[in-house]
């Protein structure tokens, strides 16, 4: 599972023309679900994403996270994170998990940062989303759950 992680001052995203989630100060998530990806990738990521530290304390340090700072996250589902560009100049995306599982996936994750963060708004899975956000810093990771349970081994 990989997750690009923005921090924004706002974002928002309109799913197939409605918008459906819009936050202020906080973080914009896109998350990618990869083939063999399990509740655990889910887990990992979510805990960490949350404890984060990428915000500014009073001396101007990236010290707090999205949690200190009561802020907000946007995810969005993105498979196209899951992209195989080794070959040719059209990326296939085979890696990317079956819609069904891949939304019981990104479901649960979205679920587990909502015990986490006061406010979780998302996209709409499968929907063609367009998403504004205003870039803060700009700080912006990209998280992959192989490397958290890498970690953990």
């Amino acid at each position: 599972m990989r997750a690009v992680i923005q921090r924004v001052s706002s974002a928002s995203v309109v799913s197939d023309g409605v918008l459906t989630g819009r936050i202020n100060e906080g973080l914009m998530l896109l998350l990618g679900v990869a083939k063999g990806d399990e509740e655990l990738d889910a887990e990992l990521l979510a805990a960490k994403i949350s404890k984060l530290r990428i915000f500014s304390d009073e001396n101007d340090k990236m010290n707090k996270s999205v949690k200190d700072i009561g802020g907000s996250a946007l995810v969005v589902s993105n498979f196209t994170l899951s992209a195989n560009y080794a070959h040719g100049n059209r990326p296939d995306y085979f890696g990317a998990e079956a819609p069904e599982r891949a939304n019981a996936l990104y479901e649960y994750f979205v679920s587990l940062l909502k015990k986490e963060i006061s406010i979780v708004e998302t996209g709409v899975f499968g929907a063609h989303m367009d998403i504004s956000m205003v870039a803060n810093g700009p700080i912006t990771i990209v998280m992959d759950s192989d490397v958290l349970r890498r970690k953990g081994k």
